[in-house]
């Protein structure tokens, strides 16, 4: 059985609070740099489905699309679909090999999944700060922020998961922020704040913060006296498996060889170092 990452109804809770004054600006960007992706995908897309936690922005950024919520069954139906996009939320999931299966099921043949997700460099100047602040004042650590996936290991997900073509890339924002409770108050603003299964639930001290707050400022603080936080998005792109999709040739059958390409002699791998008088 999969372990729960993330306590799901606390999750909800915090994207229900979020609504009320949202700070989507990183979820206005990901629509645009979505957008633009698909602008340079020669192809009309007339059965678009979007997997969010956030339906409302994606709704209006992809009217014609089915909303389905990032829940651990996705309510798409198999073979429905010529684009699904999963917008932002999977770094949430429990088991994000189960979601990317999902959505390519979900798709017709020859059909694109564009997937972005926050990656591993997120956040890690706040990570550092609450660690070493807790540690400092408790004595111990508490799960405070999300484990997110680095590129390289989400890139060989989509393999696992049947896509072809797997294309994975990412793209570095720095925001920057007067202190760590105004880039707390975004980040609950964001519905991204701690709702993981194995969070501590007792009332955390002021005087962590406040050490906390010490922290970043001395390690990673500007000139102008503000804070950066950053923000990775990875993007996963692929197809549904189609025939008439390039494929790589098999071993062996190429039709010249790399050498005269190249203009060089061929040797073979056991051949002993030619000096310079060769």
């Amino acid at each position: 059985m999969t372990p729960e990452l993330a306590d799901r109804p606390a999750l909800l809770r915090a994207r229900r609070r979020a609504r009320r004054a949202p700070a989507d600006f990183l979820h206005e960007e990901t629509v645009t740099d979505i957008q633009e992706r698909l602008d340079e995908v020669n192809r009309t897309f007339t059965a678009p489905a979007v997997v969010t936690g956030h339906p409302d922005l994606w709704r209006a950024a992809f009217p014609n699309a089915v909303v389905v919520a990032d829940d651990d069954l996705l309510a798409l139906e198999p073979g429905a679909h010529d684009l699904v996009i999963h917008a932002l939320c999977m770094h949430w999931a429990a088991d994000p090999v189960g979601q990317l299966v999902q959505c390519r099921r979900a798709l017709k043949p020859d059909g694109l999944f564009l997937g972005v997700l926050f990656g591993g460099r997120s956040l890690f100047e706040l990570r550092a700060a609450l660690a070493e602040a807790e540690v400092a004042v408790t004595g111990g650590l508490s799960p405070r922020i999300l484990p997110m996936g680095e590129i390289r290991d989400l890139g060989g997900l989509l393999q696992r998961a049947g896509f072809a073509l797997p294309v994975a890339d990412s793209f570095i924002r720095k925001v920057s922020y007067r202190d760590t409770l105004h880039l707390m108050r975004d980040l609950r603003a964001m519905g991204e704040g701690n709702a993981l299964a194995g969070r501590r639930r007792a009332f955390t001290r002021r005087a962590l913060f406040a050490e906390a707050e010490a922290i970043y400022r001395e390690a990673f603080g500007t000139e102008d006296g503000r804070i950066p936080a950053t923000f990775e998005t990875i993007f996963l792109t692929g197809w549904a498996p189609h025939e008439s999709q390039q494929k790589p040739l098999k071993p062996g059958s190429a039709a010249a060889r790399l050498a005269d390409a190249l203009k060089t002699d061929e040797r073979k791998l056991d051949d002993p170092p030619r000096g310079p008088a060769d």
